[in-house]
């Protein structure tokens, strides 16, 4: 399934106005592809059945989308400093900047997992888990290790990454024996 753009272009273009805001009158603005971008996003994911093919076409197309964004942030960050951004919008560049990276890698190694996978812009530190259950093949929720001994709970482990429980068992025992 073709990575969306959406949420990245929508963060692109507040970072990019406010980078351009000191240049207006005196310098055009970047141009975002944002409409083609959708467009090109939308055309794929209509078919019920999608070719290998075509899926990398489309995330070939987005890829370079992004590309170009960054490219053209690179190039305000030379006239005008990052300091002009909000700390959200900064971190949201720093995650669409290391999410990018990931796709591209993914896609130069034609894989579909990489260590660390950002799965959401918002909230960088989610990771998928998965997960044999009926509906959901994968959550996103944090794991929690939690020991019960005489009517008290005591919380182990809280942790983003998936990890195998069988690992803790026996510090947990020993730290409650």
């Amino acid at each position: 399934m073709p990575v969306s753009v959406a949420g990245c272009t929508t963060k692109y273009i507040f970072i990019k106005l406010r980078l351009h805001e000191p240049l207006n009158g005196t310098q055009r603005k970047p141009r975002t592809y944002r409409q083609k971008a959708r467009k090109d996003y939308l055309e794929i994911v209509k078919y019920r059945r999608k070719k290998r093919g075509n899926t990398r076409k489309a995330i070939r197309k987005q890829l370079q989308y992004v590309k170009r964004n960054l490219k053209s942030i690179e190039q305000l960050c030379k006239t005008v400093p990052l300091t002009i951004l909000s700390r959200k919008l900064y971190r949201d560049l720093l995650v669409i900047s290391e999410l990018y990276r990931q796709q591209q890698e993914m896609y130069d190694r034609k894989v579909h997992s990489v260590s660390g996978r950002i799965v959401s812009i918002s909230q960088p530190h989610v990771r998928p888990i998965a997960r044999r259950r009926d509906r959901n093949n994968v959550e996103f929720k944090a794991k929690v290790s939690v020991s019960l001994m005489n009517g008290y709970s005591y919380l182990d482990t809280v942790s983003w990454d998936a990890y195998h429980e069988g690992n803790e068992l026996i510090e947990q025992e020993e730290s409650f024996s």
